[in-house]
């Protein structure tokens, strides 16, 4: 099996080097009989996916170059939160690579529990989904209770130019694109203005 090792430290693990969890992971790789075909490294946050190593493992994901990715645990791979990290596994998945974290064992898809595993990061994910949603919500009742008007300031058209235009023979399109407003705006200002 050619296995994949993912390794991450941040920048705030002042002195932690990704090196002591590769030795680790090299090592229990040789104990499973497993060939380690990739390494991948980054030494930043992992709060979003713009890590150099972390792109590359991606590109190499779609190019199938391994059958299964190792890495330290979780939050290691990423701190996106359950949904994302829902994704990447479901991604791997997908493109019928194994994952396994070496130090959750139950993070594992070579296992019989590969499919418990993720209905249950699912299931936290949509609860996830669910507060994100919820505290979204009351952000902007509470916004809008203080009188703050929320969305797209509103267009200002001058009615008579509307019809000026529309007089002239222009195209609603046409008179939208002038006006830089859209053809729908067109039609309803000159509606309400009849």
């Amino acid at each position: 099996m050619k296995v994949a090792i993912y390794a991450r430290v941040s920048t705030d693990d002042k002195g932690q080097d990704p090196l002591n969890q590769l030795l680790q992971l090299r090592d229990f790789a040789a104990r499973q009989g497993w060939r380690v075909s990739h390494e991948y490294t980054d030494e930043t946050s992992a709060k979003n996916g713009e890590r150099s190593g972390f792109k590359q493992l991606w590109a190499d994901v779609e190019k199938h170059r391994f059958d299964l990715l190792l890495f330290w645990s979780l939050d290691r791979l990423t701190r996106e939160g359950t949904y994302k990290t829902l994704t990447y596994l479901q991604r791997l998945t997908g493109a019928g690579i194994k994952f396994k974290s070496y130090t959750e064992q139950y993070i594992d898809s070579l296992g019989a529990f590969s499919d418990a595993i993720i209905g249950v990061l699912a299931a936290v994910a949509a609860q996830e989904r669910i507060r994100v949603s919820e505290r979204t919500k009351a952000g902007l009742a509470r916004v809008r209770a203080q009188g703050t008007r929320l969305g797209r300031p509103n267009a200002q058209v001058d009615v008579r130019k509307l019809r000026n235009l529309r007089a002239r023979g222009e195209t609603l399109r046409s008179i939208a694109k002038k006006l830089r407003i859209s053809p729908a705006l067109v039609c309803q200002k000159l509606k309400n203005a009849e």
